[in-house]
């Protein structure tokens, strides 16, 4: 078994990756899918966020308003206290996926798709926490995947992605820079990776990258499946 950490800045590919990585026989968990649905009403994620923030964040059906969230958290400086309330969680969550996946199939490769692995790390150890599995997620996985691109690349895919309007374009490119400016730089990234995929160029110089990423990830997990295997038999 092998534990995968697929992250990379806003706008760098992680979708895509994490899409082909799956075609090749990966099972991928996405923590922005995870913190969605905790962030449903109901849950209690959604509970904690709705009386940190206050009800300026209710939208008139009940649910969360996203974007009003995200200008108190990114714009209005409050990005750790909303980080503090989700990362525990989803970390939580992705922990018990992967605890059942292994047990199900030991010779599995668990993909973790995460915009934010290195800056959850980077935020504990900023509070003084060093000792919660915010400070030691890194090290939980036992590689990391950085996808990288030039920033101006990044903030096109973000609005063109979010974005209908000229004006819309213009507010979403802002906000790709906001968001940007919170994350740690492609290259702290990359030092600290184990394998760096350069999203700059074609889908297909990309898919090429994945495929020998992905024979090297599963002959490693194949390996330390074989030896566990070998291990049991001789107790």
């Amino acid at each position: 078994m092998l534990r995968v950490g697929l992250t990379g800045s806003l706008g760098s590919g992680k979708s895509t990756v994490a899409a082909m990585l799956r075609a090749l026989g990966a099972e991928v968990i996405e923590a922005d899918v995870l913190g969605r649905a905790m962030m449903q009403p109901g849950e209690r994620v959604y509970d904690e966020i709705v009386r940190t923030f206050g009800p300026q964040v209710v939208g008139p059906g009940g649910e969360l308003d996203r974007r009003r969230l995200a200008e108190l958290a990114f714009a209005g400086g409050r990005l750790d206290q909303l980080n503090a309330i989700v990362h525990p969680a989803v970390i939580a969550a992705q922990q018990r996926w992967m605890d059942d996946l292994f047990a199900r199939n030991p010779a599995a490769v668990a993909v973790i798709e995460s915009a934010l692995i290195f800056e959850v790390v980077r935020d504990a150890m900023r509070r003084g926490d060093r000792t919660s599995v915010l400070a030691d997620w890194r090290r939980r996985m036992d590689r990391v995947i950085v996808i990288t691109a030039p920033d101006d690349v990044k903030i096109a895919r973000y609005a063109a992605r979010c974005a209908a309007t000229p004006e819309q374009r213009a507010a979403a490119e802002a906000d790709a820079r906001r968001r940007l400016a919170h994350q740690i730089s492609d290259g702290e990234k990359a030092a600290q990776a184990d394998f760096v995929l350069d999203n700059s160029g074609t889908i297909d110089k990309l898919r090429a990258q994945v495929a020998a990423v992905w024979e090297l990830l599963k002959a490693e997990s194949d390996t330390r499946s074989n030896n566990s295997a070998a291990s049991r038999s001789l107790q």
